[in-house]
């Protein structure tokens, strides 16, 4: 019927966008949400008579957003000399030397290292890779190697994996694998997400464009 597939066709214009924002409008709420928080904080050690200009801070929408960006800039540009990266080290020793603390703070660092950084490699290359069970097929992302005594026991030329759940990426599985039972894709990680993400529905082509894969 026309009507159904002119609502298929609405649907498909409409539903990125509205995800799109739905998604950019949670990102602020949680931003302000922590610039409320701050201010709370600040206001207990203000006079009284600071409180007004400080419930006007709190109805700025989108403020939060804007001074948490502004902040991780100045502190990006500060630690990027030497005297900052002295103060970064001195923080580190500070938290690493907090009990209970340090274990959230270190384990929270290190997996932000190795994501952030650009001499890293985690998620920089999509693997084919056999899950739940040998003969299906997913796709999945380096994070890196097994070390420590994990490759002990593995052995050499192992990778570790992470296998994302579709449609939501922010949750899946982390497997450790021969690098032989692997298959390293051409396709950025990009591509991969976004063909994860669709469920299949949009794959690269063979020049790296996407395209809707097609019906069988």
């Amino acid at each position: 019927m026309p009507i159904k597939k002119y609502l298929l066709t609405g649907l498909m214009v409409w539903l990125p966008l509205a995800i799109t924002l739905w998604v950019l409008l949670w990102l602020v709420g949680v931003l302000d949400a922590v610039f409320a928080g701050f201010l709370n904080g600040v206001s207990a050690f203000m006079p009284i008579t600071s409180a007004p200009t400080i419930e006007r801070l709190h109805s700025i929408p989108g403020l939060g957003v804007l001074l948490v960006f502004a902040a991780l800039l100045v502190t990006g540009a500060l630690v990027s000399n030497v005297a900052g990266r002295w103060w970064v080290k001195q923080w580190d020793r500070l938290f690493t030397h907090i009990p209970i603390v340090k274990s959230i703070y270190n384990s929270v660092k290190k997996v932000s290292d190795t994501l952030f950084s650009s001499n890293g490699n985690a998620f920089r290359t999509a693997l084919l890779v056999q899950y739940p069970r040998a003969g299906s097929w997913t796709i999945g992302f380096q994070t890196g190697t097994p070390n420590g005594e994990v490759a002990a026991h593995l052995g050499a030329d192992w990778v570790s994996v992470y296998v994302p759940t579709t449609p939501n990426p922010t949750s899946g599985f982390f497997l450790m694998l021969p690098r032989a039972e692997v298959i390293e894709l051409q396709m950025s990680v990009d591509e991969a997400l976004t063909y994860v993400i669709s469920m299949g529905s949009v794959a690269p082509n063979a020049h790296g464009a996407m395209a809707p894969s097609a019906p069988h």
